[in-house]
């Protein structure tokens, strides 16, 4: 009974993370439309009456300006003003660029470092984790996910030669944390590689620690 109860809570916390950005995207819509119905209702004047006259013309004044912003930013004035944004306002607020990161990383964009896909050496078990970020003494400080809610888990910080990167997409190291990890022979051969390459042409390669996987 203790485990169906943390297992509805679990799958109630992997909804929320879904569910929650979404619903704060249409709050925020929400109030943007609100603020500015008295500023479009002179135009709102002009359209059909079986129209909801003020609400659409303010839906179409927020796209246009989320577009127009989103145009801004590929400028390098548009960049140079996001930047300094960033830093004097959004990285003040706490998480902020670990939750950035992490959606740079969902979308494929490869301008963060944090939340790299690993496998981390516990004990003697081979674990799918993160890394968040290098310390200045050479530890990383990495998650280990639960399953099968990959946003949830534990925090370690541990040398750096127990954490082996593996060049994955974020999102294929996520799918074999919700798949109860099917495949993660990928992950381990994926770290082969990893380790394969930086291994200088012509030098004795040394040997790794091999880290078998505990048996369940």
């Amino acid at each position: 009974m203790k485990s169906i109860g943390a297992f509805l809570l679990q799958r109630l916390v992997a909804g929320l993370l879904v569910i929650a950005p979404v619903y704060l995207s249409v709050l925020l819509l929400l109030k943007g439309m609100g603020s500015l119905v008295g500023l479009v209702r002179p135009v709102a004047a002009l359209l059909p009456d079986w129209l909801p006259r003020e609400e659409l013309a303010a839906l179409v004044l927020v796209l246009a300006l989320c577009l127009l912003v989103g145009l801004l930013l590929t400028t390098r004035p548009g960049r140079a003003m996001r930047t300094w944004v960033e830093h004097a306002v959004f990285d003040r607020l706490p998480g902020y660029r670990l939750i950035r990161s992490l959606a740079q990383q969902v979308a494929g964009k490869g301008e963060e470092t944090a939340w790299t896909p690993a496998l981390v050496e516990i004990e003697d078990a081979l674990v799918p984790g993160f890394i968040i970020e290098e310390l200045a003494d050479g530890r990383c400080t990495v998650v280990i996910p639960s399953v099968p809610t990959p946003f949830a888990g534990a925090v370690y910080v541990l040398d750096r030669a127990r954490v082996h990167p593996t060049d994955v997409p974020f999102t294929e190291a996520i799918k074999v944390v919700t798949r109860w990890g099917h495949g993660a022979g990928g992950l381990v051969q994926a770290m082969e590689r990893t380790r394969d390459m930086r291994i200088s042409p012509g030098a004795p390669a040394t040997p790794a620690r091999t880290v078998q996987p505990r048996a369940p």
